[in-house]
């Protein structure tokens, strides 16, 4: 009798390369040095804007930011870390394009996601940037190298107006009234360690949950484009968290 094999799972790198975008905090920021031509890598913090789009505080007396006034071309590699062989571990390149910004909205998530960077955000030498991605090259271990188009790796926001006007709003509410839900989501949901969790942001497709220096996310089980769903699907995400095991 022929026995049925059980296919494999299908590796998801888009998946994979959203999550680390999601959740790593600081990266290497590649930029082409203005007096070499060479590339100059330095460390920086990250954040994301609600379509995925990487963000950046930096200051104008930094090298790197000299570098993007002439050439605004960049690359930010994301890394997972962890025990054992470095190289074993996911990690993400992503390559645009970085310009200054004022918007409210992308000072307000990079604040929520680095809260200590507001002792000098305020400063004048200091600005915000955002990347608008044109690839990714995604490792995700062993023989799972892959190159992504930017529609691979941006959330797509098309009819989510609502969702997106009532975002900080949702945000000030979970951290004020629900923070035992947020908690169940990190922790039971995305399965991160137990902290003091809160949410510094959301999109169509999920939470991001910090806590101190630690960062995870709580995917949505379908698209989310309005307040009212909103609602719905976190009360649906605590009520299935709270009927898993501790």
């Amino acid at each position: 009798m022929n026995e049925t094999v059980p296919a494999k799972p299908t590796f998801d790198g888009a998946a994979v390369a959203k999550q680390l975008l999601r959740t790593i905090r600081a990266g290497a920021l590649a930029t082409l040095d203005g007096g070499s031509g060479f590339p100059f890598a330095s460390l920086v913090t990250v954040a994301t804007d609600q379509d995925g789009s990487p963000l950046l505080l930096m200051s104008r007396l930094a090298a790197h930011t000299g570098n993007l006034d002439r050439d605004p071309r960049a690359s930010i590699l994301l890394a997972q870390g962890g025990k054992g062989d470095p190289l074993a571990h996911p990690r993400v390149t992503v390559l645009g394009r970085l310009a200054r910004t004022d918007e409210p909205r992308v000072q307000a998530r990079f604040l929520a996601r680095h809260p200590k960077a507001q002792l000098y955000a305020g400063f004048a030498d200091f600005s915000f940037w955002r990347m608008e991605i044109t690839g990714a090259h995604l490792n995700g271990g062993f023989a799972r190298a892959m190159t992504l188009l930017p529609e691979q790796l941006r959330t797509d926001l098309s009819r989510a107006d609502d969702l997106l006007a009532a975002e900080a709003s949702a945000v000030v509410h979970m951290n004020e009234d629900h923070r035992e839900a947020l908690a169940l989501y990190a922790t039971r949901l995305a399965g991160a360690p137990a902290a003091e969790w809160r949410t510094t942001g959301l999109d169509p497709d999920g939470i991001d949950l910090a806590a101190g220096d630690l960062a995870t996310r709580a995917g949505f089980d379908r698209r989310v484009t309005s307040a009212a769903e909103l609602r719905g699907v976190l009360k649906e995400m605590a009520e299935r968290a709270r009927s898993l095991a501790a």
